[in-house]
């Protein structure tokens, strides 16, 4: 079995046991065996951390229900390879050459050498991120509800928000919390690390490390991993925050109605949710088709690689971007932080756009075609939602038809381990081939 198949294989035999137990009676607040289509939807939101959700989580699952949500989502953002390497590490068996390899691709690494110490690394920084989030939020949470709601309200949260999953207990997410700049800069501090990739996070502390002590007298040069996705996410983030705060503050049921503190915090927020997080502070519902338009597209792109946001990601957008420039400019090579982007890494994000876009279409279609009513909008709001792992929605998850449900299953799961994986997972991995063909002019564009 390929490498692919193992790791596709895998997501789908956590969404298996996590479907079985939360169709449990234990699993739900009634006492009573759950919907198949509910728990299969419910489960495989979770692992591929997307959020969307045909029940309310706070009122429909007890106490168990919510807390395998928490554990799938937790499974999901670290990854199906990344969980059971821990799992082996915990047991003390050393890996094989197998395991090497899928860490690999799973991770995106260069190479196979130091596996063990990078998955101990994402472990603890994803233990202290979430432990963090957990201590930030409790004032905002115990006051309100007890200790004891309090704390699950805080650790179901920092989980869900640093895996980008976005369930909430909460019947309207976080729309309450809208004016709470604790609750809010947790939160969207959460989503970006956790969203921006393990790499660059253990390369800032680093960097920050050796700058602060001056442990090492040789400059540590950052990658160019690095530049790009701090660079790009703090682009989107900015371009996203005034894009919303323009469009929407005329609008009474979003912005409108707010004070101008509030609609900094609102705008900022929705324009870090998008990046496959999930959460809100507003009414999706109520936003204008141009706030929706500018969603969708945000979500489109996502986070970062080696993250546990999904998405088109941060560096293939900047690839793409760069090939379009250097045609402008005549030029015959892409250059990125005055570094050549290898032709495979081209081909490669091209790959993933054109993937993309075809889900999302052929999704798209599907979904048309058995819920007919539904509006454009908010068919394409839901499908790119489902695909990019971010789960936000207009408010139709819960009342579409049970093939539509399907679909956006189907749609999570390939958003979730990737289109170029899932490719290799089924017509086996690619070998290159040794023939060359004379090339010829085509007229492009």
């Amino acid at each position: 079995m390929t490498v692919a198949r193992t790791i596709c294989l895998g997501f789908l035999a956590v969404i298996a046991i996590g479907t079985i137990l939360l169709m449990m009676p234990f699993s739900t607040s009634n006492g009573t065996w759950d919907n198949l289509i509910v728990a299969l939807f419910t489960s495989t939101s979770a692992v591929c951390v997307t959020g969307l959700s045909v029940v309310d989580p706070g009122t429909y699952f007890s106490f168990w229900g919510q807390l395998f949500i928490a554990l799938l989502a937790q499974i999901g953002g670290l990854g199906y390879m990344t969980t059971t390497t821990f799992l082996i590490l915990l047991i003390g068996r050393k890996f094989d050459m197998r395991q090497k390899i899928a860490i690999q691709q799973a991770l995106d690494r260069p190479g196979m050498s130091g596996s063990s110490q990078v998955i101990r690394s994402i472990i603890a920084t994803t233990l202290i991120f979430e432990i963090t989030g957990v201590f930030l939020l409790l004032p905002a949470f115990v006051p309100e509800y007890g200790w004891s709601k309090g704390l699950w309200l805080a650790i179901f949260h920092s989980i869900n928000a640093w895996n980008n999953a976005g369930f909430s207990l909460f019947k309207d997410n976080l729309i309450g919390y809208q004016s709470s700049f604790l609750v809010v800069f947790t939160i969207t501090m959460l989503i970006i690390f956790g969203g921006i990739g393990y790499q660059v996070i253990l390369e800032m502390y680093l960097w920050l490390r050796d700058r602060i002590f001056q442990k090492s007298l040789k400059k540590q040069l950052l990658s160019l991993d690095f530049k790009v996705a701090t660079s790009t996410t703090i682009i989107l983030l900015a371009i996203g925050t005034i894009a919303f705060f323009c469009i929407e503050i005329r609008n009474p049921e979003t912005f409108g109605s707010l004070n101008l503190s509030d609609q900094i915090l609102v705008a900022w927020f929705q324009s870090v949710t998008p990046r496959t997080a999930g959460f809100n502070t507003i009414d999706i519902s109520k936003m204008t088709t141009a706030g929706l338009f500018i969603t969708i597209a945000l979500m489109f792109i996502g986070a970062s690689p080696g993250g546990t946001g999904g998405g088109m990601k941060t560096t293939t957008l900047r690839v793409l971007t760069s090939c379009t420039k250097a045609i402008l400019q005549g030029k015959e090579e892409v250059l990125l932080y005055d570094r050549k982007i290898a032709i495979n890494l081209i081909l490669k994000a091209v790959g993933v756009l054109v993937g993309s876009v075809a889900t999302v279409i052929f999704a798209t279609i599907l979904i048309s075609l058995t819920d007919p009513k539904l509006d454009f909008i908010q068919i394409l709001f839901e499908v790119v939602s489902a695909f990019a792992t971010v789960g936000l929605s207009t408010g139709i998850t819960g009342t579409i038809s049970t093939a539509a449900k399907l679909i956006l299953i189907v749609t999570m799961y390939v958003g979730r381990v990737g289109v170029l994986l899932l490719m290799s997972a089924v017509l086996g991995d690619p070998r290159p081939s040794r023939i060359h063909y004379p090339e010829e002019n085509l007229l492009v564009g």
